[in-house]
């Protein structure tokens, strides 16, 4: 008898978990992967769809499925019964009912549009394909001269900015942060950016607290007004209510709360991974947020299931990251490199080797979808997990 494992979300951690469990279990396991979306979302190249460029489609079926491969399901979950292991999925041919005997929780993170007034009424988000497409048309019909208020001073909002900067030089854009963009870099890097910004024609309004977000402009902190034509959200990012609605534990800001293993403290039957999860480590109680962060758990976590599975003791969660590549539009881009304690070092690649880099970097993440591990081989896994007997359907 098979082990029924379930993974929710087939992200930039979803996805190379289930693949890696595939490979690990073989047929002592039926994976079933389930995702909003039947392709593969490009999370840091969102900019790029909203901008009007086309992005090669990654279909999930090719992905997930094959020969050894596992299932896929197109649909949104409902909400998932922790006591009965079940998950209810309204799918494209209506609603279905999955029993698991092991979850995989990877659903991520979206673009938080609660914490300001007006954000989800009148911005736009990079929140995913269908939101980027919507900015996309949006940015489309915009008049020359037209002003586009990009806000927030992280990732998102540079890249944005730059890439809206390049590609639409009719435009004014202006980027509204409440720091420095990119205060955290190296100085080496800060000023690079801010050439970059200046050769774009980026406005760059620092300092800035957006205390609303009214239909034609920006409120900020002691009432003063900058209006805009097209207001862009790139603020911080928040997680769904399902893991706190379903009853798992969860920190302050929805994270399901995870052990060295990444598995639930509180229900030892499901792993979270990626930015759905609260992993504590040196790094603080939890990583943070970003596609950069979160596929580093998917080997961890199915290796963890796979081991437990087999009656051995799996390994510890290890995090290292070295580098934040950012984009300054198609042709810059800059690297900067990271301290054991990612601190910024003063080591930082920019220009067209740092655009090769983060391409190279971003495109290497699909060829682990494909073949994910492990490399090296393993002992053939128990076929029924070593935990309590799963509930029927």
């Amino acid at each position: 008898m098979t082990t029924r494992i379930v993974v929710l979300g087939a992200g930039y951690a979803g996805l190379p978990a289930a693949r890696r469990l595939i490979n690990r279990l073989g047929d002592a396991a039926d994976v079933t992967v389930v995702s909003a979306s039947p392709s593969f979302v490009e999370r840091p190249r969102l900019h790029q769809t909203a901008t009007g460029q086309r992005l090669r489609e990654l279909p999930l079926a090719g992905l997930v499925g094959g020969p050894r491969g596992g299932s896929l399901i197109v649909g949104r979950i409902g909400d998932i019964d922790l006591a009965g292991r079940r998950v209810r999925v309204q799918a494209r041919d209506g609603e279905r009912t999955l029993g698991y005997d092991v979850l995989v929780y990877a659903l991520g993170s979206t673009v938080d549009v609660r914490a300001v007034p007006g954000v989800a009424a009148h911005a736009h988000t990079l929140s995913g394909a269908g939101s980027a497409e919507r900015l996309s048309g949006a940015l489309a019909t915009a008049s020359p001269g037209s002003t586009v208020a990009v806000c927030g001073g992280g990732l998102c909002g540079i890249e944005m900015a730059a890439e809206l900067a390049e590609s639409r030089p009719d435009l004014r854009v202006l980027l509204a942060s409440r720091t420095e963009p990119g205060a955290w870099q190296a100085p080496r890097a800060r000023r690079y950016l801010r050439r970059a910004f200046d050769r774009l024609g980026v406005e760059v309004l620092a300092g800035a607290e957006v205390r609303e977000v009214a239909e034609d402009a920006l409120v900020l902190a002691g009432d003063r007004r900058v209006p805009y034509d097209l207001c862009v959200w790139a603020g911080g990012f928040t997680v769904p209510s399902l893991a706190r609605d379903a009853g798992l534990a969860v920190d302050d800001q929805g994270r399901i709360v995870v052990d060295e293993t990444l598995r639930s403290v509180s229900h030892p039957e499901v792993y979270a991974i990626g930015d759905a999860a609260a992993v504590p480590g040196p790094w603080g109680a939890a990583l943070a947020y970003g596609c950069r962060t979160g596929s580093f758990t998917a080997p961890c976590a199915a290796d963890a299931i796979a081991d437990r599975l087999a009656g051995r003791t799996p390994r510890s969660f290890r995090f290292r990251y070295f580098h934040e590549c950012v984009s300054l539009g198609r042709r810059d881009a800059f690297i900067q490199f990271l301290h054991a304690d990612q601190t910024p070092s003063r080591w930082v690649l920019t220009g067209r080797l740092a655009v090769w880099y983060k391409n190279i970097v971003l495109d290497s993440a699909k060829v682990v979808f494909r073949h994910p591990g492990p490399y090296t081989p393993r002992r053939r896994p128990a076929a029924r997990p070593a935990e309590p007997a799963p509930l029927a359907s």
